[in-house]
Protein backbone atom coordinates (compact mmCIF):
# COMPACT_ATOMS: atom_id res chain seq x y z
CA UNK A 1 0.00 0.00 0.00
CA UNK A 2 0.95 3.15 -0.52
CA UNK A 3 2.05 5.63 2.46
CA UNK A 4 0.06 7.88 2.39
CA UNK A 5 0.70 10.36 5.63
CA UNK A 6 2.25 13.58 5.92
CA UNK A 7 3.86 12.87 9.62
CA UNK A 8 5.48 10.08 11.18
CA UNK A 9 4.11 10.81 14.66
CA UNK A 10 3.58 7.76 16.78
CA UNK A 11 2.55 3.84 16.50
CA UNK A 12 -0.77 4.45 18.12
CA UNK A 13 -2.55 5.41 15.48
CA UNK A 14 -1.24 3.33 13.16
CA UNK A 15 -3.03 0.77 11.51
CA UNK A 16 -0.97 -2.69 10.30
CA UNK A 17 -0.83 -2.38 7.22
CA UNK A 18 0.46 1.05 7.53
CA UNK A 19 3.40 -0.75 9.81
CA UNK A 20 3.87 -3.38 7.14
CA UNK A 21 4.45 -0.72 4.58
CA UNK A 22 7.79 0.63 6.46
CA UNK A 23 9.10 -2.45 7.18
CA UNK A 24 8.87 -3.89 3.68
CA UNK A 25 10.83 -0.64 2.44
CA UNK A 26 13.24 -0.81 4.79
CA UNK A 27 13.84 -4.22 3.71
CA UNK A 28 14.31 -2.81 0.16
CA UNK A 29 17.39 -0.39 2.18
CA UNK A 30 19.22 -3.27 4.34
CA UNK A 31 21.66 -4.05 1.27
CA UNK A 32 22.61 -0.09 0.47
CA UNK A 33 24.54 0.14 3.87
CA UNK A 34 26.72 -3.14 2.39
CA UNK A 35 27.76 -1.36 -0.82
CA UNK A 36 30.87 -0.14 -1.41
CA UNK A 37 29.74 3.16 -1.93
CA UNK A 38 26.86 3.79 0.43
CA UNK A 39 24.08 6.03 -1.52
CA UNK A 40 21.48 6.24 -3.74
CA UNK A 41 20.68 9.40 -5.13
CA UNK A 42 16.96 9.39 -3.94
CA UNK A 43 16.00 12.37 -1.92
CA UNK A 44 19.21 13.99 -3.66
CA UNK A 45 17.95 17.70 -3.95
CA UNK A 46 15.85 17.61 -0.49
CA UNK A 47 16.73 19.47 2.87
CA UNK A 48 15.96 17.53 6.19
CA UNK A 49 16.61 19.52 9.46
CA UNK A 50 17.22 17.38 12.66
CA UNK A 51 16.16 19.43 15.97
CA UNK A 52 17.26 17.73 18.94
CA UNK A 53 16.10 19.19 22.38
CA UNK A 54 17.66 16.39 24.52
CA UNK A 55 21.14 14.56 24.27
CA UNK A 56 21.06 11.55 21.50
CA UNK A 57 23.92 9.73 20.51
CA UNK A 58 22.27 6.18 18.35
CA UNK A 59 19.46 8.28 16.73
CA UNK A 60 20.77 11.58 15.87
CA UNK A 61 23.87 9.88 13.95
CA UNK A 62 20.91 6.91 12.73
CA UNK A 63 19.15 9.80 11.51
CA UNK A 64 21.81 11.76 9.40
CA UNK A 65 23.51 8.88 8.51
CA UNK A 66 20.01 7.61 7.14
CA UNK A 67 19.41 11.17 5.42
CA UNK A 68 22.75 10.70 4.08
CA UNK A 69 22.50 7.64 2.33
CA UNK A 70 19.57 9.04 1.14
CA UNK A 71 21.45 11.63 -0.25
CA UNK A 72 19.29 14.49 1.60
CA UNK A 73 21.13 17.30 2.08
CA UNK A 74 21.42 17.38 5.95
CA UNK A 75 21.28 20.26 9.27
CA UNK A 76 21.53 19.34 12.76
CA UNK A 77 20.66 21.74 15.45
CA UNK A 78 20.67 21.29 18.98
CA UNK A 79 19.05 23.20 21.68
CA UNK A 80 21.78 24.57 23.38
CA UNK A 81 22.82 26.11 20.00
CA UNK A 82 19.49 27.15 18.67
CA UNK A 83 17.82 30.54 19.74
CA UNK A 84 15.50 28.33 22.50
CA UNK A 85 17.95 29.28 24.88
CA UNK A 86 17.49 32.99 24.20
CA UNK A 87 13.72 32.25 24.96
CA UNK A 88 12.26 31.79 21.63
CA UNK A 89 9.20 29.43 21.70
CA UNK A 90 9.14 26.10 19.48
CA UNK A 91 7.13 26.91 17.27
CA UNK A 92 8.81 30.10 16.41
CA UNK A 93 12.14 28.25 16.09
CA UNK A 94 10.34 25.41 13.52
CA UNK A 95 8.27 27.70 11.50
CA UNK A 96 11.99 30.22 11.35
CA UNK A 97 13.58 26.98 10.00
CA UNK A 98 10.65 25.85 7.56
CA UNK A 99 10.80 29.09 6.10
CA UNK A 100 14.24 28.47 4.75
CA UNK A 101 12.78 26.03 2.22
CA UNK A 102 13.52 22.65 4.71
CA UNK A 103 11.71 19.36 3.03
CA UNK A 104 11.38 17.62 6.30
CA UNK A 105 11.84 18.33 10.16
CA UNK A 106 13.09 15.27 12.55
CA UNK A 107 12.35 16.48 15.99
CA UNK A 108 13.39 15.28 19.25
CA UNK A 109 12.14 16.84 22.59
CA UNK A 110 11.31 16.14 26.42
CA UNK A 111 7.65 17.95 26.16
CA UNK A 112 5.07 14.62 25.30
CA UNK A 113 3.22 15.68 21.95
CA UNK A 114 5.80 18.34 20.75
CA UNK A 115 6.28 16.42 17.59
CA UNK A 116 2.40 16.14 16.59
CA UNK A 117 2.04 19.71 17.82
CA UNK A 118 4.93 20.96 15.43
CA UNK A 119 3.20 18.77 12.51
CA UNK A 120 0.13 20.98 12.95
CA UNK A 121 1.51 24.42 12.56
CA UNK A 122 3.81 23.68 9.56
CA UNK A 123 3.58 22.51 5.84
CA UNK A 124 6.71 19.81 5.41
CA UNK A 125 6.47 16.71 7.00
CA UNK A 126 7.46 16.16 10.78
CA UNK A 127 9.29 12.91 12.22
CA UNK A 128 9.16 12.20 15.54
CA UNK A 129 12.58 11.07 17.13
CA UNK A 130 11.21 10.85 20.72
CA UNK A 131 8.66 13.13 22.86
CA UNK A 132 8.88 13.20 26.47
CA UNK A 133 7.53 9.56 27.46
CA UNK A 134 4.65 9.60 24.96
CA UNK A 135 6.38 8.07 21.99
CA UNK A 136 9.81 6.79 20.24
CA UNK A 137 7.83 5.64 16.55
CA UNK A 138 11.45 4.83 14.70
CA UNK A 139 12.93 2.49 17.46
CA UNK A 140 10.11 0.54 18.32
CA UNK A 141 9.58 0.20 14.04
CA UNK A 142 13.65 -0.88 14.06
CA UNK A 143 12.64 -3.44 17.22
CA UNK A 144 9.67 -5.15 14.96
CA UNK A 145 12.29 -5.48 11.62
CA UNK A 146 14.84 -7.03 13.80
CA UNK A 147 12.33 -9.36 15.42
CA UNK A 148 10.68 -10.16 11.58
CA UNK A 149 14.76 -10.63 10.37
CA UNK A 150 15.85 -13.11 13.40
CA UNK A 151 12.78 -15.09 13.79
CA UNK A 152 10.60 -14.89 10.16
CA UNK A 153 7.70 -13.28 11.87
CA UNK A 154 6.15 -10.90 14.68
CA UNK A 155 2.84 -12.23 14.67
CA UNK A 156 2.22 -15.40 17.39
CA UNK A 157 4.97 -14.19 19.58
CA UNK A 158 5.71 -13.34 23.06
CA UNK A 159 7.28 -10.53 24.09
CA UNK A 160 8.22 -9.33 27.31
CA UNK A 161 9.15 -5.86 28.27
CA UNK A 162 11.36 -5.30 31.47
CA UNK A 163 12.40 -1.65 33.20
CA UNK A 164 11.05 1.45 33.48
CA UNK A 165 8.30 0.93 31.58
CA UNK A 166 6.71 4.07 33.24
CA UNK A 167 8.76 6.68 31.48
CA UNK A 168 9.35 5.00 28.83
CA UNK A 169 8.71 6.31 25.51
CA UNK A 170 10.27 3.23 23.70
CA UNK A 171 7.75 0.56 25.67
CA UNK A 172 4.87 2.49 24.48
CA UNK A 173 5.30 2.20 21.04
CA UNK A 174 6.59 -0.89 21.28
CA UNK A 175 3.24 -2.33 23.35
CA UNK A 176 1.44 -0.72 19.99
CA UNK A 177 3.24 -1.80 17.48
CA UNK A 178 3.63 -5.38 18.40
CA UNK A 179 0.45 -5.76 19.32
CA UNK A 180 -0.49 -5.10 16.27
CA UNK A 181 1.30 -6.93 14.60
CA UNK A 182 -0.14 -10.15 16.33
CA UNK A 183 2.36 -10.36 19.21
CA UNK A 184 1.25 -10.91 23.14
CA UNK A 185 2.76 -8.21 25.66
CA UNK A 186 3.75 -8.76 28.81
CA UNK A 187 5.24 -5.93 31.06
CA UNK A 188 7.40 -6.28 33.95
CA UNK A 189 9.01 -4.10 36.94
CA UNK A 190 8.32 -2.81 39.94
CA UNK A 191 4.75 -1.40 40.86
CA UNK A 192 6.21 1.91 40.97
CA UNK A 193 7.26 1.89 37.59
CA UNK A 194 4.28 0.48 36.30
CA UNK A 195 1.48 2.93 34.87
CA UNK A 196 -1.77 2.75 36.22
CA UNK A 197 -4.29 1.24 33.84
CA UNK A 198 -1.77 -0.11 31.28
CA UNK A 199 -3.83 -2.94 30.79
CA UNK A 200 -6.35 -1.29 28.90
CA UNK A 201 -3.48 -1.76 25.78
CA UNK A 202 -3.86 -5.22 25.84
CA UNK A 203 -0.80 -6.18 27.29
CA UNK A 204 -0.67 -8.01 30.95
CA UNK A 205 1.51 -7.04 34.04
CA UNK A 206 3.66 -9.07 36.56
CA UNK A 207 5.68 -7.84 39.06
CA UNK A 208 8.57 -10.80 39.26
CA UNK A 209 10.42 -11.26 35.93
CA UNK A 210 10.90 -14.98 36.90
CA UNK A 211 7.37 -15.29 35.59
CA UNK A 212 7.92 -13.64 31.92
CA UNK A 213 11.51 -15.25 31.88
CA UNK A 214 10.46 -18.47 30.48
CA UNK A 215 7.18 -17.43 28.46
CA UNK A 216 8.92 -15.02 26.20
CA UNK A 217 10.29 -15.44 23.06
CA UNK A 218 11.45 -11.85 23.11
CA UNK A 219 12.79 -10.01 26.03
CA UNK A 220 13.12 -6.34 26.04
CA UNK A 221 15.02 -4.61 28.93
CA UNK A 222 14.98 -0.99 29.38
CA UNK A 223 17.01 1.10 31.45
CA UNK A 224 16.53 2.93 34.54
CA UNK A 225 15.54 6.75 33.25
CA UNK A 226 17.77 8.33 35.89
CA UNK A 227 16.89 11.87 34.27
CA UNK A 228 13.34 11.38 34.26
CA UNK A 229 13.05 10.44 38.13
CA UNK A 230 11.84 12.97 40.79
CA UNK A 231 11.31 10.52 43.03
CA UNK A 232 12.47 7.70 44.51
CA UNK A 233 10.75 4.33 42.59
CA UNK A 234 12.64 1.76 44.01
CA UNK A 235 15.08 0.81 46.98
CA UNK A 236 18.47 1.18 44.97
CA UNK A 237 19.92 -0.23 42.44
CA UNK A 238 21.50 -3.24 43.34
CA UNK A 239 18.15 -4.11 44.42
CA UNK A 240 16.75 -3.06 41.38
CA UNK A 241 19.41 -5.32 39.45
CA UNK A 242 18.82 -8.14 41.83
CA UNK A 243 15.31 -8.21 41.30
CA UNK A 244 14.55 -7.37 37.91
CA UNK A 245 17.90 -7.59 35.89
CA UNK A 246 18.75 -10.10 33.17
CA UNK A 247 21.97 -12.16 34.56
CA UNK A 248 23.42 -15.56 33.14
CA UNK A 249 21.37 -17.58 35.83
CA UNK A 250 18.16 -15.99 35.12
CA UNK A 251 19.27 -16.83 31.36
CA UNK A 252 19.27 -20.17 32.26
CA UNK A 253 15.11 -20.40 32.78
CA UNK A 254 14.78 -19.12 29.11
CA UNK A 255 13.11 -20.82 25.94
CA UNK A 256 16.69 -22.23 24.15
CA UNK A 257 15.63 -19.83 20.80
CA UNK A 258 14.58 -16.88 22.89
CA UNK A 259 15.75 -12.93 21.36
CA UNK A 260 17.43 -10.18 23.97
CA UNK A 261 16.79 -6.80 23.05
CA UNK A 262 17.99 -3.53 24.27
CA UNK A 263 17.22 -0.08 22.97
CA UNK A 264 19.97 1.10 24.47
CA UNK A 265 21.96 3.17 25.93
CA UNK A 266 22.59 0.24 28.40
CA UNK A 267 23.44 0.69 31.94
CA UNK A 268 25.13 -3.04 32.19
CA UNK A 269 25.10 -4.52 35.56
CA UNK A 270 21.91 -2.90 36.45
CA UNK A 271 19.15 -3.91 33.92
CA UNK A 272 21.18 -6.31 32.06
CA UNK A 273 24.87 -7.93 32.59
CA UNK A 274 27.61 -7.81 29.81
CA UNK A 275 27.28 -11.80 29.53
CA UNK A 276 24.00 -11.68 28.58
CA UNK A 277 24.21 -7.84 26.36
CA UNK A 278 27.22 -9.80 24.49
CA UNK A 279 25.97 -13.08 24.88
CA UNK A 280 24.40 -15.18 21.54
CA UNK A 281 20.97 -14.40 22.12
CA UNK A 282 21.33 -10.77 21.65
CA UNK A 283 20.31 -9.02 18.68
CA UNK A 284 21.63 -5.55 20.48
CA UNK A 285 23.47 -4.38 17.45
CA UNK A 286 21.55 -5.97 15.07
CA UNK A 287 18.80 -3.51 16.46
CA UNK A 288 21.29 -0.31 15.86
CA UNK A 289 22.03 -1.68 12.22
CA UNK A 290 18.77 -1.96 11.34
CA UNK A 291 17.78 1.23 12.82
CA UNK A 292 19.07 2.81 9.54
CA UNK A 293 17.19 0.72 7.11
CA UNK A 294 14.15 2.19 9.03
CA UNK A 295 14.89 5.43 9.21
CA UNK A 296 15.81 5.39 5.47
CA UNK A 297 12.50 4.03 4.84
CA UNK A 298 10.75 6.59 7.10
CA UNK A 299 12.31 9.60 5.40
CA UNK A 300 11.48 7.93 1.93
CA UNK A 301 8.28 7.28 2.36
CA UNK A 302 7.47 10.60 3.92
CA UNK A 303 8.78 12.66 0.90
CA UNK A 304 6.67 11.01 -1.32
CA UNK A 305 8.93 8.35 -3.43
CA UNK A 306 8.40 4.91 -5.07
CA UNK A 307 11.52 3.07 -3.83
CA UNK A 308 11.74 0.31 -6.52
CA UNK A 309 10.88 2.08 -9.36
CA UNK A 310 12.58 4.92 -8.90
CA UNK A 311 16.20 3.76 -7.51
CA UNK A 312 16.11 0.90 -10.07
CA UNK A 313 15.80 4.18 -12.86
CA UNK A 314 18.59 6.53 -11.81
CA UNK A 315 20.43 3.29 -11.35
CA UNK A 316 19.94 2.26 -14.87
CA UNK A 317 20.62 5.85 -16.06
CA UNK A 318 24.15 5.69 -13.69
CA UNK A 319 25.01 2.69 -15.41
CA UNK A 320 24.59 3.77 -19.23
CA UNK A 321 26.55 7.06 -18.50
CA UNK A 322 29.20 4.66 -16.94
CA UNK A 323 29.32 2.86 -20.00
CA UNK A 324 29.33 5.33 -22.18
CA UNK A 325 32.33 7.39 -20.49
CA UNK A 326 34.19 4.16 -20.55
CA UNK A 327 33.26 3.52 -24.35
CA UNK A 328 35.15 6.54 -24.97
CA UNK A 329 38.21 6.67 -23.35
Amino acid sequence: MKFARKDLLGLEDMSREEIESILDTADSFVEISERPIKKVPVLRGLTVVNLFFEPSTRTRISFELAEKRLSADTVNVAASSSSAVKGETLKDTARNIEAMSIDMLVVRHSAPGAARYLAGVLDCPVLNAGDGAHEHPTQALLDLFTVRKKRGKIDGLKVAIVGDILHSRVARSNIWGFSKMGAEIALCGPPTLIPPGIESTGAHVHYNIEEVIPWADVIMLLRIQQERLEESYFPTIREYSQLFGLDGEKMKKAKADVTIMHPGPLNRGVEITPEVADGPYSVILEQVKYGLAVRMAALYLLSGGQFESEVTHQERTADRSDTGSRSNL
